[in-house]
C-alpha cells in the first residue's frame, strides 16, 4: 500500500501506527517523526512565514484566501510517479493544507483512482476516530485500537487527577497579532486538564478578537500557542503583548503564568501528540498535581523581565 500525506497530523497518525514504510510522499510541513525529512515533499507553500511579521502574515492569508481560495499547491507530476493507493487530506482548515475539493479532484484523474481519506476533527474524539479511520484504510484496525486505547488511557489519568482541582481561568491564543481566541478541540483540552477557556470555543474555528475581549476575560493563566509556530517564533511577538494597553494588568501577567508553548507541533496538530498537549495544559495549571509526571516538552514560562510593558 503506498501512502501520502498531505498534512502533518495525518503523517503522525500513520507514524503512530507503524506504517511510516507505506508512506511514499508528504506536504512540506511534515516534521515529524524525524523520518519522515527524508520523504518526497509534494505540497508547496507560497508563502514563507517565519520571514514575515505576524500582522503581515494575518493580512497574507486573508488576502490570498480572498482571491485564489487556497494557500498551497500540489506537485501532481510528483503524485502521479508516486502512484499512491491513498491519499490523507482534510477540509478542516484552508489555511493549513490543500484545499479538499482539489485534492478529490486531482485524485479522480488518477489510475485506480486512490482512496481520499478527509480528516475533519473538531474535538478530541474526533481526533481518536480519524486514527481508527486511518487505521481502517490502511488495513491495520487493531493496531488503531492499540493506539487510541493509549491515548485514552491517559486521558482519563489527567481528567481522574484534575477532577477536584480548582478550575482557573484559561485563555489560549492562537496568534497573538492580531489576536485569535483558540477553538475546535482547544477550550475541550483546558477542561480536561482542570480550567476554563472564557474565550474560546468548542467545535468552531479560531476567531479574531479584540484586545479588549481578552482583558474582559481576566484570564489567570494566558498561554500563546500560536499556529504554525513554534516555541522561538512565538516568543520573538510577546513584545507586542507588552505594548498593548492594560497587559500589565491582566491576572495571568501580574501573577507571572504566562506560557508560550509550540503551537505548530502540539495544539494546531490534531494527531496523536494532542494528547500530549492536554498534558502540558495540565502541568501549567495545575502544577501541583502534575509537576513532573510527564516527559519535558516545548513550554516556556515567560520571565518577569519578557512580561513587562513596552
Amino acid at each position: 500500500m503506498r501512502v501520502v500525506s498531505l498534512l502533518p497530523a495525518a503523517t503522525e497518525i500513520v507514524a503512530a501506527l507503524g506504517m511510516l514504510d507505506h508512506l511514499v510522499g508528504v506536504s512540506h510541513e511534515c516534521d515529524y517523526p524525524l523520518e519522515v525529512h527524508a520523504k518526497p515533499r509534494v505540497t508547496h507553500c507560497a508563502i514563507h512565514g517565519g520571514a514575515l511579521a505576524s500582522e503581515e502574515v494575518d493580512r497574507w492569508v486573508s488576502d490570498a484566501l480572498a482571491a485564489a481560495g487556497t494557500l498551497y499547491s500540489m506537485d501532481e507530476a510528483l503524485i502521479r510517479r508516486l502512484q499512491p493507493d491513498v491519499i490523507i487530506t482534510q477540509r478542516l482548515c484552508d489555511v493549513c493544507a490543500v484545499g479538499y475539493e482539489s485534492v478529490t479532484a486531482f485524485a479522480a484523474t488518477l489510475p485506480g483512482p486512490p482512496h481520499v481519506i478527509n480528516l475533519d476533527p473538531s474535538s478530541v474524539p474526533d481526533v481518536l476516530q480519524d486514527i481508527r479511520t486511518v487505521g481502517a484504510a490502511l488495513a491495520v484496525p487493531e493496531r488503531a485500537a492499540e493506539v487510541v486505547a493509549g491515548l485514552e488511557a491517559r486521558i482519563a489519568t489527567v481528567c481522574t487527577l484534575a477532577a477536584g482541582a480548582p478550575r482557573r481561568r484559561c485563555v489560549v491564543l492562537e496568534w497573538i497579532a492580531p489576536p485569535y481566541r483558540s477553538g475546535h478541540w482547544t477550550p475541550e483540552l483546558v477542561a480536561i486538564a482542570g480550567g476554563t477557556e472564557p474565550l474560546g470555543r468548542v467545535g468552531e474555528d479560531a476567531a479574531r478578537v479584540p484586545w479588549e475581549a481578552v482583558l474582559s476575560a481576566a484570564p489567570e493563566v494566558l498561554v500563546l500557542a500560536c499556529c504554525g509556530y513554534d516555541l522561538t517564533r512565538t516568543m520573538a511577538d510577546v513584545p507586542l503583548l507588552g505594548a498593548r494597553p492594560g497587559w500589565e494588568q491582566l491576572p495571568a501577567v501580574r501573577a507571572g503564568q504566562v506560557f508560550a508553548v509550540d503551537g505548530s507541533a502540539y495544539f494546531s496538530r490534531p494527531g496523536p501528540r494532542l494528547v500530549d498537549s492536554l498534558e502540558m495544559l495540565a502541568e501549567i495549571l495545575h502544577p501541583e498535581l502534575f509537576a513532573g509526571r510527564f516527559p519535558a516538552r516545548a513550554v516556556r514560562r515567560l520571565a518577569p523581565h519578557e512580561l513587562a510593558g513596552g
